[in-house]
């Protein structure tokens, strides 16, 4: 067992308000300057959507993250001999009409323009060019526009489900959307690192975080194809790949990220993972239908004293090893399981885990047999037909929600509709635990047997709600004190060891695939 410590998030996407005050914080912080404009390290998109860039999700397009092929994995789009191929002209690159040309507006115009009958107006010119131009596409470009023509009906995801499915999920009276925040995963089995062709891309050992060396990045280009999330991008004034750091300054000295500690929803959870090495070339290289299972069996429990004990030979610091026991995101992912990976057929072995939606799920239980039982305005309340728990009803609805379970299966669990439908099971027996416990229009016996069908407790429920609704900062983002005594990347002057992948605290267990 090699026992290495990953920082790691959850996002609850029920609590998500699609406000981006995520983006704007980081954005003003870190991207903010020359060549870096179209950059967004952080980005919420609307779902169904094509996100930024548009259509990221189509590695048909893009090329990006691994395959597997004859009982082992391989990148998709890099490697040695499709990089040198391509080293030249990569046709899997995002072009700029993919994200959008950065662009400002000539708002003298509105200021020395002189007195006249019409109104003068500042015309969008790009910051590249400096010519006029029309804005076609932005970093929010689809925000709340689900349903419509241009946008959510070219989802990748909609792909799996049938021209019914499709058209039945944008009737207007089902017609929903939700907000997806996007970072950059930090990947177990980073693609992008493997990819680069100088070593610039590295992943910490002491955190999990994967880097940039700028002095040894070289402009390939490389890891803006291999990264299937489109998180690594190339900033255009200094010819350098650039990515989101998880704002490690902050993190060392024990403060979340900017886009974690300015989110007014509080959808957003961060901690320590511990996790096994060793396993890690298994799991990515799991079959598709076992991918999921295959990363959480990776990930580690930190109460057990053979983990422990595994982790001190490997030079993992007692604070981080506690860091790791109090963390809220074990508790989502593995605890409790309610957490999914986003796209884990990938193969990158993503660390950002999404709690899937319950909002989309219809209100009505009971509607396809109670329909005679509704007024014209829903005012009953009838427990009989409203919250029948008892099961087929209860979880038919879920069935029955306005976003398929193919559709987050595909987003969340690669394809497995039943490892989401468990997650929005658990929610549902939560919400209807929960309203027992404070309207009292549903019968104790009824709430406990919703809770048993998902096989949680009423104290675990009250825990999930406890930490989803109530919880402090301090419960919500727990990040341990780094130790530069023992993280060899935090020391000045390591260009010798920049390149690696940083599992620990070992030599020798870098490997790229180029």
């Amino acid at each position: 067992m090699d026992v290495r410590s990953q920082i790691s998030m959850v996002f609850h996407l029920d609590k998500c308000i699609g406000c981006h005050t995520c983006s704007i914080a980081c954005k003003n912080i870190w991207s903010d300057r020359k060549g870096a404009e179209y950059m967004w390290w952080n980005n919420v998109e609307t779902k169904p959507g094509t996100g930024y860039p548009g259509k990221w999700e189509d590695q048909d397009i893009y090329k990006g993250g691994w395959e597997k092929e004859n009982g082992s994995i391989g990148l998709k789009g890099a490697g040695k001999r499709i990089g040198l191929k391509n080293i030249f002209h990569n046709p899997n690159l995002p072009v700029i009409d993919d994200y959008y040309e950065p662009f400002t507006y000539k708002y003298l115009d509105l200021i020395e323009s002189p007195a006249g009958d019409d109104q003068p107006t500042a015309r969008p010119v790009s910051l590249i060019t400096g010519e006029p131009m029309d804005i076609k596409m932005g970093p929010n470009w689809d925000d709340d526009l689900s349903g419509t023509p241009d946008y959510a009906r070219k989802d990748p995801n909609l792909q799996k489900l049938s021209p019914a499915e499709q058209e039945a999920m944008f009737q207007l009276e089902r017609m929903a959307f939700f907000y997806l925040p996007r970072i950059c995963n930090h990947c177990l089995n980073p693609a992008c690192v493997a990819a680069c062709p100088s070593g610039a891309l590295y992943k910490r050992g002491e955190d999990g975080i994967v880097l940039v060396n700028q002095e040894v990045c070289r402009g390939w280009r490389m890891c803006v194809t291999a990264c299937p999330y489109k998180k690594t991008y190339f900033n255009w004034k200094t010819g350098k790949s650039e990515k989101c750091i998880l704002c490690y300054p902050r993190i060392e000295a024990g403060h979340a990220p900017a886009c974690m500690h300015s989110c007014v929803g509080r959808i957003r959870y961060l901690g320590v993972m511990l996790y096994d090495a060793d396993r890690l070339q298994e799991a990515a290289s799991a079959d598709e239908a076992d991918l999921v299972d295959a990363q959480l069996d990776v990930l580690l429990d930190p109460h057990d004293p053979e983990v422990i004990a595994q982790a001190k030979i490997h030079g993992i610091a007692d604070s981080t090893i506690k860091a790791a026991q109090d963390s809220p995101v074990y508790r989502f992912v593995k605890e409790w399981g309610m957490a999914l990976p986003l796209h884990p057929e990938f193969r990158t072995l993503p660390m950002l885990f999404y709690v899937p939606p319950l909002l989309p799920v219809m209100a009505s239980l009971g509607r396809k047999k109670a329909q005679d039982q509704l007024n014209e305005v829903a005012k009953r309340w009838d427990d009989e037909w409203l919250y029948d728990t008892s099961t087929d009803e209860l979880w038919g609805s879920i069935e029955d929600s306005r976003f398929p379970m193919e559709y987050m299966a595909s987003l969340f669990s690669a394809g497995d509709t039943e490892k989401v439908k468990t997650r929005v099971k658990k929610l549902m027996a939560i919400r209807i635990y929960r309203r027992f416990r404070t309207v009292g229009d549903i019968s104790e016996a009824r709430a406990n047997a919703a809770l048993a069908d998902v096989d949680f407790t009423p104290e675990m429920a009250d825990a999930v709600y406890q930490l989803t609704s109530l919880a402090k900062f301090e419960q919500r983002f727990v990040i341990p004190p780094a130790h530069r005594e023992e993280a060899i990347e935090m020391i000045e002057n390591t260009g010798d060891r920049k390149g690696s992948m940083g599992f620990g605290f070992k030599d020798g267990t870098a490997k790229r695939g180029l």
